[in-house]
């Protein structure tokens, strides 16, 4: 185990590591701007850890617990990673190995059960192999997911109806059709917390339209999708949740409302939108690319079985 010491100026708690310092923040700017350099270098494949760490400055109730580290090494960032329980430790693309197997020797002391780890390829499996290792647990992987990104947009079809963006007084047509997206779509339901997720969708609701919101598509004065921005990078910002009932599905819908979303969010507010897509998901990733969007990365979630 790392002893304490005292923790250096604008930084959390230190832990030595040989040849190579694991640092804990209590500050999501502080962290944030210690591993601008690191993350900078890839802003695309960093955008989930950019917009958690946007998410905490800014809406600091929305994850009351949080832990931040950055590997460093003769004072230059190595290695970046963070976790907001009970969610998994999200990564960074490390520098070198050292600096990762660092960053997994905290995460054990610190986050015990690490429930498992979010990032990129080929970083994410390394994280695993090395945690599986460290504590003698299995690891699995959950869902294969494609980092998307657009800096212009194509025409695609006209859809019937036409969209616009959520309002407060939408909350209560909205958070239903987010619930049905999350019960679909996400591999930590179980970990879903009912009134976080309310919160977060009013906090964006009332949010500046430019760094956080929800577009809808109406046809016939019904809400038939819904999509989701928020979670600001420097130059971007991502898109999501994407939503259309199964009964509204096949339409257009979706793919007409990420395009105008898109659109208005590259004329007004950012030079890039991110997003997520399930890659065993062909047709949702066709629907992107049509949009503009071209995959950047492959991610991966992957789940630990404790030992």
């Amino acid at each position: 185990m790392c002893g304490r010491g005292n923790p250096p100026v604008n930084a959390g708690r230190m832990c030595d590591h040989p040849r190579m310092e694991v640092l804990r923040f209590d500050d999501a700017s502080t962290w944030l701007e210690a591993t601008t350099p690191l993350l900078g270098a890839d802003e695309a494949r960093h955008n989930l850890l950019y917009g958690l760490a946007d998410t905490l400055i800014r809406t600091p109730t929305a994850y009351p617990e949080f832990r931040l580290w950055l590997a460093v090494r003769a004072g230059e960032p190595a290695a970046a990673a963070l976790q907001t329980p009970p969610f998994n430790v999200v990564l960074g693309a490390p520098a070198t190995e050292e600096a990762l197997a660092a960053l997994v020797a905290a995460a054990v002391e610190d986050a015990s059960p690490v429930p498992g780890v979010s990032g990129a390829l080929p970083e994410v499996e390394a994280f695993a192999r090395l945690w599986a290792e460290r504590t003698g647990g299995a690891w699995i992987r959950r869902m294969a997911q494609g980092i998307y990104a657009c800096d212009a947009v194509r025409p695609v079809r006209e859809a019937a109806g036409a969209p616009r963006l959520a309002r407060p007084d939408d909350f209560a047509t909205l958070f239903p059709l987010i619930e049905a997206f999350a019960d679909e779509a996400l591999i930590a339901a179980a970990v879903r917390d009912r009134d976080r997720a309310e919160a977060t969708t009013r906090a964006r609701l009332d949010d500046d339209p430019a760094r956080g919101g929800f577009w809808l598509w109406e046809d016939g004065g019904r809400i038939v999708s819904i999509s989701g921005h928020g979670g600001r990078t420097p130059t971007g910002i991502r898109i999501g949740p994407v939503y259309t009932p199964p009964a509204d599905r096949g339409r257009g819908y979706a793919t007409a409302l990420v395009h105008a979303q898109t659109s208005w969010l590259l004329s007004e507010a950012v030079d890039r939108c991110f997003l997520y897509t399930d890659l065993s998901n062909a047709t949702s990733n066709g629907v992107y690319r049509r949009i503009g969007y071209e995959q950047v990365a492959e991610a991966v979630e992957i789940g630990f079985e404790q030992p």
